[in-house]
This record gives structure tokens, sequence and C-alpha cells, in this order.
């Protein structure tokens, strides 16, 4: 059995189309606009794109192939699929569970499919090692991930229920990898991955509401950060002004869990706004939010903003260099230029 990188578009548009219809596309516009099942080797499928795409480079032509054949042919019924997620700081796993097929009366980039069956949809990346997301983090749309034994430890997470990895095996040196792997990989997702393991190890529990009272104290909030303990929902206050007398007057409830938040503490923290006669309320959840909180979004539009990982570590990014100086110090980070790798 084989472990497949597979990606549900370059901003993740189709995230919820591949786990709502239980399947993978190939979401390739005009190549795939045809039947394309009837193509059984790779010259044929590279002939096919040459004709749709006849200027582009013979590399870039390759490597679309490459994937093409990967997703029609080389994929196989039984084995396991890895999407991360562009929405969530999770990744969705899931088994193929049919040959490639074609649906003449979808748009183009939903005719080619597979099935799946959607074993996790929402596990966090931390519970990944790091040379997993590495392989996770290629810039392609499909591709096989063999490094590091990766297909046998992500089925070894699976009876574990998705909390335990096998130690990181040792590369020999001189060591060669398959072509899929050999490509740019998304450096900017791995660098927020190793700060988020920084992060969720030094500011686990209470620490995690004092990281976002720097955050708030940073963009110019004054702030009230409450005893560890029992809070009844309100981690935090920040208002405005010198004193903290101005709008907007804010309540914020951190959790630092790995569970999702769900609805009854989305609730608890619309009461303990009324209770402080907060304007506004903030909900931080380092593990991201259940779809029953999501659903309350535009309900409470006007009034409340939800925080997962990837929004913390931005506001983070954002206004690190104001951050007082035992928080830089505990989160020791140095910003960096690198050349913008595109996506093909």
């Amino acid at each position: 059995m084989s472990l497949w990188l597979v990606r549900a578009g370059r901003y993740g548009e189709h995230e919820s189309k591949f786990i709502d219809d239980k399947r993978i596309y190939l979401t390739w516009d005009e190549l795939t606009a045809n039947d394309m099942t009837g193509i059984l080797d790779y010259d044929g499928i590279k002939k096919r794109i040459l004709d749709t795409y006849p200027d582009e480079s013979s590399h870039k032509l390759g490597n679309w192939s490459a994937q093409v054949w990967a997703f029609l042919c080389r994929m196989q019924v039984g084995d396991w699929v890895v999407m991360p997620r562009k929405s969530k700081p999770t990744i969705a796993i899931g088994e193929v569970k049919s040959a490639c097929k074609f649906e003449a009366a979808a748009s183009n980039a939903y005719r080619h499919y597979r099935e799946v069956k959607w074993l996790n949809t929402d596990i966090p990346r931390s519970a990944f090692e790091q040379d997993l997301l590495y392989s996770f983090g290629a810039f392609l749309t499909v591709c096989e991930i063999r490094r590091h034994d990766a297909e046998k430890r992500v089925r070894d997470m699976a009876k574990n229920a998705w909390h335990y990895t096998l130690p990181t095996p040792t590369v020999k040196p001189g060591n060669t990898e398959v072509a899929e792997e050999e490509t740019a990989v998304d450096l900017e997702q791995l660098a927020r991955d190793s700060i988020a393991k920084l992060i969720i190890r030094k500011f686990k529990g209470h620490g995690m509401a004092r990281l976002v009272e720097a955050v708030l104290k940073a963009q110019g909030f004054t702030t009230f950060l409450s005893p560890e303990g029992a809070d009844k929902g309100i981690d935090i206050l920040a208002a405005g002004g010198a004193f903290g007398f101005n709008s907007p007057k804010i309540c914020v409830q951190v959790k630092s869990g790995d569970s999702p938040a769900d609805r009854p503490e989305f609730t608890q923290l619309i009461g303990a706004m009324q209770s402080v006669q907060a304007e506004h309320g903030l909900f931080v959840s380092w593990s991201d939010f259940k779809p029953t909180v999501y659903k309350e979004v535009p309900v409470q539009f006007f009034k409340v903003r939800l925080w997962n990982q990837n929004d913390l570590i931005g506001q983070l990014l954002d206004n690190y260099d104001k951050l007082d100086q035992d928080i830089r110090t505990e989160l020791p980070l140095k910003r960096i230029w690198t050349i913008a790798t595109p996506e093909e």
C-alpha cells in the first residue's frame, strides 16, 4: 500500500467539496474537461497534456504528467491519502475506495475523481513529526510520500488515535528519494509548524492566555489576565485607552487543549460577555473549532471573533517586535527573507 499527498487547490478552495463529497478530484480545469480514464500509460497522458498546454516548458509538462499519471493510474484502492488543509491547522487522511472515475455532467475541475473514506479530517499538524510535515509540504498537487517509512508511521498513528508516532528513522548517507519528493517545499508552513510546536511546549494551559494577552498588549489594549484556575469563561479582559475605559471592550476566552472547542464553550463566552458588559468577544482555540461553533459565526459576526492556531501565530508574527521582552525571550524568533517558490 502507498501514501499519497493530495491538495485541494492552491488556496484550499476545494477542501469542503473534497470532504463533503467523500472524493478527491483532479482539479486541472482544461486538461480534465475530457475523459482521461481510458489513457493507461504515461506517454499517452504526457501527449494529452502537451496538446492542452503547448506553450509550457518541458520541465513543467513532465512535472504535471507525473502527477496526473499518479492520480489516474498509480494510485490504488486501499492506498491512503493525506490532504493538508489550508483553512485550518489540520490534516485530513482518507482511504482510496475506487479507481478513477469520470463524470461528464460535473464542472471541469470535478469530472475526474476517486471515492475516499475519510478516516479523520481534522488531525492537528502538531501530531506529526517534523520530517513528515516536511514531506507533506511539497509543492505538488499529487505525489507519493515514501520517505522515512511515512506510510507505516501514519497507519500506526491511526491505530493509536492519531496521538503517537514511531521514532524518526535514521536516514543513511547517500540515500536517494523518489522523484515525486524531490521538489520545493512550503518553507513558510514548515516554519509555522516549528513555531507551533515551540508555542504548545512553552505556553500550554494558562500560558496560552498569557501569550494572547501579550499580543493584545502589543496591539495597544489595556488588559486584565485572570489568575490560573477556574475563570468562568473569562481568561482576559481588554479595552482601549491607557486605563482600559475606552472601546472596544473585549472579553477573551482561551483554550489550549488538544480537542476542538465546541458550542457549549462558545455559549459560555457569550454569557461571560454579558456578565462583564463587554461589547465584543474573542474566542481563541489552539486546536480549532467544531462545526457547531463555525455555524454561529454569521449570527455573532458583529460581536465575536474566532482565532485558531493559524490566526494566533499570524497575529503573533505581525506584532512580534512590539511584544514584551520576557515573551520574546521565551519565544525567540528571527525574521528572514527567502525566494518565493511558485507551486507547479
